[in-house]
């Protein structure tokens, strides 16, 4: 699709938005999230395995919800239903944040982790599926490349990266009220702009629901999980992405910042450094469609496994901040090199008509499972052996993961179930 045509489709435009406000309040508090978990000058100062327990919890309900999120999506198909009230805690996330959240973790350690996981879980760890789910059926209903919509979530989320680091430093709050800022935003785009593109696509759906098996069954959804072709996916993930979440969401940060010489010059070089990293991999967003037609959809994904391994392995050698920011910046091929093969190997191997459940089931769900197992010992370890040998074990578990995962990726043009996939 050309660009002035891209630039006139309501619906790309509709999702990139979307996308981008969604990522911009998630990411202006989340990029920091570990280090006010651990912080103690701007923070609460939990241990590694305090702050492992708080991303178990957060894993655990995720991965509930993700299930009856990605069951519920499919049966909405384009409704924004769970987008809306998926912004609407959005735009409550500072307040809970500030007065409800925070104020727990001090005093009530376990019921903060409980009403943490059920807020945070339910507003953006399980919703960022529907969120992306929903947005890659628009691109194959509406004709758009996923990626590129997707990109604008990167976009957004590396803007808001370069901002969250200097409000890190002055108040913690600011990020959060920064949150709810763009949170209100996401909800006023979501109720007030539909395009009629997708209004008539919605119509001509109710109308032929009925009659149609185009909406899948809780049978059929349920029986997902009897498929040893799933099952062999949710493992890959599993060493790979539950990993690569861990380490760099529960750990880096707290890594990085410890290179520098004080905590607040390693939070604002931190809150830059993302920032360049996200709008460089906004910018793969946009490109690995392209790399993906040419490599296929099996290959350009083993080459996202092998840049990981990589990444996270130099990590455990590196000790000076020059070093660890270039390694850092691989991030940007890293994630988009991972994530857009996956979701596509789902749509050409799988039935397209769960795709959101499959995306949930398949991905979302496995690397929660993974969180909610591994966060608490990796913390464990982290606190015993330091970072850097924490880093060398993980390394080699990716790497032996993307050995198994040569062995059981199917080639892009057998056992095609879904859409095909076209090399060109």
């Amino acid at each position: 699709m050309s660009k002035v045509n891209v630039f006139k489709n309501q619906s790309y435009l509709q999702s990139s938005a979307t996308l981008l406000l969604f990522f911009a309040s998630w990411g202006v508090w989340w990029s920091f999230f570990q280090l006010w978990l651990t912080s103690e000058s701007n923070g609460l100062g939990l241990s590694g395995s305090a702050v492992g327990t708080v991303f178990s919890a957060n894993s655990l309900v995720t991965l509930i919800l993700m299930f009856i999120y990605g069951t519920l999506q499919d049966k909405l198909y384009i409704k924004r239903n769970l987008l809306i009230f998926a912004s609407v805690l959005a735009t409550l996330v500072g307040p809970f944040f500030i007065w409800i959240y925070g104020p727990l973790l001090d005093n009530n350690f376990n019921l903060g982790i409980i009403m943490g996981a059920l807020f945070l879980s339910a507003g953006y760890l399980a919703s960022v599926g529907v969120f992306e789910a929903v947005s890659e059926r628009f691109s194959r209903l509406f004709g758009f490349e996923y990626g590129q919509a997707r990109a604008w979530g990167s976009f957004g989320y590396a803007l808001v990266a370069l901002l969250a680091g200097f409000l890190f430093v002055k108040n913690p709050h600011l990020n959060f009220w920064a949150g709810s800022f763009f949170g209100s935003l996401l909800l006023l785009n979501l109720l007030f702009w539909n395009p009629k593109v997708e209004r008539e696509a919605n119509q001509n759906f109710n109308q032929e629901q009925a009659e149609s098996n185009s909406i899948p069954s809780l049978k059929e959804m349920f029986d997902l999980m009897k498929l040893p072709q799933l099952w062999t996916i949710i493992i890959f993930i599993v060493f790979t992405w539950t990993f690569y979440t861990v380490f760099d969401q529960q750990m880096f940060p707290g890594f990085y910042t410890g290179l520098f010489s004080t905590s607040a010059n390693g939070e604002k070089i931190y809150g830059t450094l993302n920032a360049i990293q996200v709008f460089c991999e906004a910018l793969m967003m946009g490109i690995v469609p392209i790399i993906m037609r040419k490599l296929g959809v099996r290959n350009t994904l083993l080459l996202g496994v092998t840049i990981m391994c990589v990444r996270i392995g130099l990590c455990g050698f590196a000790s000076t901040p020059l070093s660890v920011s270039c390694i850092k910046m691989l991030h940007a091929l890293e994630v988009p090199l991972f994530t857009l093969p996956m979701f596509r190997y789902f749509t050409l191997h799988f039935d397209t008509k769960l795709s959101a459940t499959l995306y949930m089931i398949g991905f979302q769900i496995a690397a929660q499972i993974g969180q909610v197992i591994l966060s608490t010992p990796l913390g464990i370890l982290r606190d015993n052996v330091g970072y850097q040998p924490t880093f060398k074990i993980i390394s080699l578990i990716v790497l032996l993961a993307g050995i198994y995962a040569f062995f059981i990726l199917k080639q892009d043009d057998r056992d095609v179930q879904g859409d095909p996939f076209i090399r060109g």
